[in-house]
């Protein structure tokens, strides 16, 4: 009994003294240096300020606001056929697999052998007059093997957690890349009917020029004009006839675009008709800006799970300061000389089971380098994550100054026209009647020209503008849900046994208590 004390004496001595070291392992204080920005502390600026805050998040669907069913439907032929969706697709596939292979670190291993040989043995010099010179025999083993790492510093299961969070930010640049897809064909297509326009635009100037022409000519056949006249006339036409094709130059490249965004040939845009869009919906801001913004950006929200995945990489890496018990057990069976299935016996079996310990001691800096490596990478996960935040929020106030802008523009253009085409008028018909010459018509049609031309662009630009600001909204693809817990965005303040259960624990503790207070 005596010595059986002193063993486990032994035992529990020793196994003291590998915590006590495994508990001297310093860091040497490495830490991340950056922090993560609190969105209620960044000046929103006057221009977001100023919006209208009454609104909602943009809707899922927020291209329908522009009431063109051709487009609804080609946004479901892109969204369903591009390349780049499924490469993004096959992205988060791939990181939920690596995050399975990651989780099954923490489950018992269990593996089997088995070996069948048919040996013969020599009858030589070298092996001696045995009982199996000479023979030919049967040597077969078989065997199981099991494993299972007790991750008491929660090494393991903190890489699994980081694999995960890897596949959240995949699954997050997926649902970016399906908006950016979104927000390229709407204003693809809003190119496309802006080509139209342009269009129809050179179609009339050039029919008005002919006209003009036609007149010239007769009024010097009647004695009425000059040469002069009619050629300044017809010198314009070549000009306008090129400006008609390049506009059918761009309605073709438009369904080109369109056709490849979808993931489809250059045939498949041939069928688009001429876009009718409508937008009648304000551009007004929704409330809690910027911070429910962090929630409802893709980007963001990827740029989050980054942050938390690195976070559980400071984690790893500061276990491997501390020691790591592996259980392992294993069953064989060996027969050689025997029969085929000798080996299958009770005499031929084996066992043997214990705890493994391994234990870093001096491994030349090598654990610090890591720890070191992650915090840098935590923290540029930190700094893309602010960035992103900052980017956000003067997308949505650049775009707010701009439809502002576009507002008035819309107007002036507006008034533009109408003061252009009077002169125009008023200048043909003076034409006509010989009250004034050929030279205030062609600047009353320029000007008409460039006036129209800026109102169908201005037009153009404020449909465009609706998709840029939804898009920097978040475009309705997203949900704060989506996202990882505050908590989950900082390494964990101890590595210990179930320091995380417990910390966990804990808070659901404490929240639980707090919700019954308040009832």
């Amino acid at each position: 009994m005596r010595g059986r004390g002193s063993k486990s004496a032994a035992c529990a001595t020793v196994l003291t003294a590998i915590l006590t070291i495994a508990g001297c392992a310093s860091t040497g204080k490495i830490a991340p240096q950056d922090s993560l920005t609190d969105a209620s502390t960044l000046d929103v600026g006057s221009a977001i300020r100023a919006a209208n805050a009454d609104a909602q998040w943009p809707e899922e669907q927020w291209w329908r606001a522009y009431r063109d069913p051709q487009l609804d439907a080609w946004i479901a032929r892109a969204t369903n056929g591009s390349p780049t969706l499924a490469m993004a697709a096959a992205r988060v596939r791939e990181a939920q697999q690596q995050a399975g292979v990651a989780r099954s670190e923490l489950l018992p291993h269990v593996d089997g052998a088995m070996g069948v040989s048919r040996k013969n043995w020599p009858n030589n010099d070298f092996y001696g007059p045995g009982p199996y010179a000479d023979t030919t025999t049967w040597d077969n083993t078989a065997g199981l093997s099991l494993s299972y790492n007790l991750d008491l510093w929660h090494r393991d299961d903190n890489n699994a957690e980081r694999a995960l969070d890897v596949a959240h930010v995949r699954a997050a640049d997926a649902r970016a890349a399906q908006l950016e897809l979104e927000t390229n064909v709407v204003r693809a297509y809003i190119g496309f009917s802006q080509s139209f326009a342009l269009l129809d635009i050179a179609q009339q100037t050039l029919a008005q020029q002919e006209r003009i022409a036609d007149l010239a000519r007769r009024r010097l056949k009647g004695g009425l004009g000059t040469q002069l006249e009619v050629s300044q006339a017809e010198t314009p036409l070549p000009e306008y006839e090129r400006q008609v094709d390049i506009y059918k130059e761009e309605i073709l490249l438009a369904r080109n675009q369109l056709a490849a965004l979808a993931g489809e040939g250059p045939g498949a845009g041939e069928a688009l008709a001429r876009p009718d869009l409508s937008l009648a919906t304000p551009l007004p801001l929704p409330s809690a800006l910027p911070v429910e913004l962090v929630g409802h950006r893709p980007d963001i929200v990827a740029a989050r799970w980054m942050v938390a995945a690195q976070a559980r990489g400071i984690d790893v890496a500061k276990a491997g300061f501390y020691p790591n018990i592996n259980l392992a057990a294993s069953l064989t069976q060996a027969f050689a000389g025997g029969a085929l299935l000798s080996f299958l016996t009770r005499d031929a079996s084996g066992y043997s089971f214990g705890p493994a310990i391994s234990l870093p001691i001096f491994e030349g800096g090598r654990l610090r380098a890591q720890l070191g490596a992650a915090s840098a990478q935590y923290d540029q996960a930190v700094d893309h994550y602010n960035a992103t935040l900052v980017a956000a929020l003067k997308d949505i106030a650049d775009q707010l100054v701009r439809v502002h802008s576009l507002d008035t523009q819309l107007e002036a253009s507006g008034r533009s026209v109408a003061a252009a085409r009077k002169n125009y008028d008023l200048s043909n018909e003076g034409y006509k009647r010989g009250l004034t010459d050929y030279l205030n018509v062609l600047v009353a049609q320029t000007q008409l020209l460039k006036a129209q031309d800026g109102q169908a662009r201005v037009r153009a630009q404020r449909l465009a503008s609706y998709a840029t600001l939804t898009s920097a909204l978040g475009g309705g693809i997203d949900d704060p849900s989506n996202g990882p817990e505050q908590s989950a965005l900082a390494p964990s303040k101890h590595i210990g046994p179930f320091s995380r259960v417990s910390e966990a624990r804990n808070d659901a503790r404490n929240n639980a208590q707090n919700d019954a207070k308040q009832k």
